[in-house]
């Protein structure tokens, strides 16, 4: 993938991240993806993958936005770096993180994600 594809591709994941639409986002995923989350799980297969992102996309945490601050790729490797803030619906503030996405035949086929917290706490703003 060239560098202007990468970059779409990775805003486009988010975006259907933000549309709260699980279909969309695992159609990113490659079968073999692995996803590293926040709190150090590892979940290995398509399959895994998705059934870890089913409490968000099921409201078990209020709805759930994604504002990206920063986004770096690198198309010789397909990898891309994605900083973001959390926020919930009807709460001020939210808290930072990142996604590191490894990319392979335009699928994900790594997603690790990092926050400034063990816990994520809501930032004031």
């Amino acid at each position: 993938m060239n560098r202007v594809n990468l970059v779409e591709r990775v805003r486009a994941f988010v975006d259907a991240f933000n549309r709260r639409d699980l279909d969309a986002v695992m159609g990113f995923f490659d079968e073999r993806a692995i996803y590293d989350e926040l709190t150090g799980t590892r979940h290995v297969g398509k399959a895994a993958v998705r059934e870890a992102f089913v409490p968000q996309f099921r409201g078990d945490y209020g709805p759930i936005t994604f504002d990206e601050e920063d986004l770096f790729v690198d198309e010789v490797t397909g990898k891309a770096m994605v900083s973001w803030v959390c926020r919930l619906e009807g709460k001020s503030g939210g808290w930072r993180g990142l996604d590191v996405l490894c990319f392979e035949n335009g699928l994900v086929v790594e997603k690790r994600t990092y926050t400034k917290a063990d816990v994520p706490k809501i930032e004031r703003g």
